[in-house]
């Protein structure tokens, strides 16, 4: 592998009303779409040999919108989708409390093994995860890669490349449209940043 930038989706329509959107196909809103804007001019320096991103939209015309800078086509990976929430697809975190009593208390207890009614566990997209890594393993040391997903993903990435247990996976915190950067090398990766949204803030000059 080499120099991967890990960077979450803009926000949606959706984002704003707390409601756990996993596999549900939602788009950027305006607010996302600038995000998105404003990561294409951070990364405008970087020498991004291939961009890859999960197959839903928020995720993918986010790696679209910084992609054309550097007039790369998106590669679209199942492997990056966001868990399945199942059943609780849609509901605010009240709405689950109310409605699934009995599985609050298993969902809180963060064990990677609970499943979502209908849906996937943590352990599931964990499963995908690896299997994206080893995609990654195929490149030269030299190549800087771009990975556009979600928060649960990126989360679980972040624990394989540095080797931290999985159960701590929901201790990483990722704004939406933050950037975190590795170098990887064959026996180790380095983390460079986490979660920098300092483009969000600052407009360039």
């Amino acid at each position: 592998m080499a120099r991967l930038l890990l960077v979450r989706h803009g926000e949606t329509k959706e984002n704003s009303t707390g409601r756990f959107w996993g596999r549900t196909d939602v788009e950027l809103s305006d607010v996302g779409l600038s995000q998105a804007e404003r990561l294409r001019d951070r990364l405008a320096a970087e020498d991004i040999s291939i961009v890859y991103s999960s197959d839903l939209q928020r995720a993918l015309q986010t790696a679209q919108v910084i992609a054309s800078r550097h007039e790369l086509t998106v590669t679209s990976c199942h492997e990056l989708q966001e868990v399945d929430f199942g059943s609780f697809e849609g509901l605010t975190y009240g709405e689950i409390s109310r409605k699934y009593p009995d599985l609050v208390s298993s969902w809180s207890s963060w064990d990677i093994s609970f499943r979502f009614p209908d849906g996937e566990s943590i352990a599931d997209l964990n499963n995908r995860v690896s299997r994206f890594l080893h995609r990654l393993e195929e490149h030269a040391n030299d190549e800087t890669i771009l990975v556009v997903a979600h928060s649960g993903v990126l989360r679980l990435l972040i624990c394989n490349l540095l080797g931290v247990e999985l159960r701590h996976w929901r201790q990483i915190r990722l704004d939406l449209a933050s950037v975190s950067v590795f170098e990887t090398y064959p026996e180790v990766a380095i983390l460079n940043s986490l979660n920098d949204v300092s483009h969000l803030k600052y407009k360039g000059g």
